[in-house]
Order: C-alpha cells, then structure tokens, then sequence
C-alpha cells in the first residue's frame, strides 16, 4: 500500500517535542514532504501514526 500522508487541515491538540535525526533521513522526509506538498512534521507524524495503527498490539 502506498504512503499518503494525513491532510493538515485536520489538526488535533498536540505537543512540543524535539527529535535529533541523522541527515540522510531528515533529507528523505523533506524529500517526501516536498512530493506531498506537505511540512517536515506532517510525514512525520503520518508515518508514526500509520506505524501504530499497522502494529498494535
């Protein structure tokens, strides 16, 4: 199944975190939020809700 990231206009109560990422990884989520006209944040946060909701257990 291909990855499609949340839309942004439906945003939630959330908080303030920061992550160190390594450059190559932070390049293919910019890659990724370019391709999606979307931000950094928004993959970042689909990726982990689509990881939570393939792996609940």
């Amino acid at each position: 199944m291909a990855f499609v990231p949340k839309e942004t206009r439906k945003k939630i109560k959330a908080g303030y975190k920061t992550l160190y990422i390594a450059d190559d990884l932070a390049e293919k989520v910019n890659g990724l939020a370019k391709k999606f006209d979307t931000s950094f944040n928004n993959i970042v946060i689909s990726i982990l809700e689509d990881f939570f909701k393939n792996n609940e257990e």
